[in-house]
């Protein structure tokens, strides 16, 4: 019974992460996909779908991947270790309900279209928003860098590892690149605006996030299982 319930928890463990994983994965893609059939083009950043027709899709993915963050409460904290999983995962989740509930700055910033632009003004919902996805962000990162790598064999381990510093990297990439948008700076910012760089960098992160995630969740068994069986 013991090693029954064992194997539940596991397979439990196992659905959550793959569904994160899904859900990362996805989420660019349907937005970019959906943008380019409702709107005729693609916003300047996942950010920006906020103030689209794709807004529900953008803030139900976030909210979902917020609420299976928050469930997720892997393995305990060590003796050695400040954070657990669950700590980690749960300020995770909540920033990624802070991403998906405060909108950035959008293209026209007079306009008071949500409740927490009306509560915070609009520089104060911008606020939250950037302060939200940097906790994500780094939350996510974290997990893979940090916490994914103590456990599995050395090429998850790596997997892990190369995940959570792409994160890291492209993140920051991200920062630079909307600065570079919403600054004067010559060919740089034309560069930046005319290739639509800061959704592609933010979409990479959130896909290295998925991947790591997916693996995680031993998606390869999953697809290998329904592949056999159809």
């Amino acid at each position: 019974m013991a090693e029954q319930q064992a194997k539940e928890q596991l397979r439990a463990y196992y659905r959550i992460r793959q569904a994160l994983g899904i859900l990362g994965f996805i989420l660019p893609l349907i937005l970019v996909v959906g943008g380019v059939m409702m709107i005729g083009g693609v916003e300047p950043s996942i950010s920006d779908y906020y103030h689209t027709v794709m807004r529900d899709v953008f803030v139900g993915v976030m909210c979902a991947i917020g609420l299976f963050l928050i469930c997720y409460t892997g393995y305990a904290k060590a003796p050695d270790e400040w954070l657990s999983d669950d700590a980690i995962t749960t300020v995770s989740g909540i920033a990624a309900f802070g991403v998906g509930m405060f909108p950035n700055e959008g293209p026209d910033p007079d306009t008071v279209k949500t409740i927490l632009q009306q509560i915070l003004g609009h520089k104060g919902a911008v606020i939250g928003h950037y302060v939200s996805a940097t906790g994500f962000f780094v939350g996510l990162a974290y997990m893979c860098i940090a916490r994914f790598t103590k456990t599995g064999d050395r090429r998850r381990a790596m997997i892990y590892r190369v995940s959570g510093w792409l994160i890291v990297v492209l993140a920051v990439l991200a920062i630079g690149a909307s600065v570079a948008k919403n600054s004067q700076w010559g060919w740089l910012t034309q560069i930046v605006i005319d290739n639509d760089v800061v959704l592609w960098l933010e979409a990479l992160a959130v896909w290295a996030f998925a991947f790591a995630w997916l693996t995680k969740g031993h998606a390869e068994r999953s697809l290998m299982r329904l592949l056999h069986l159809s």
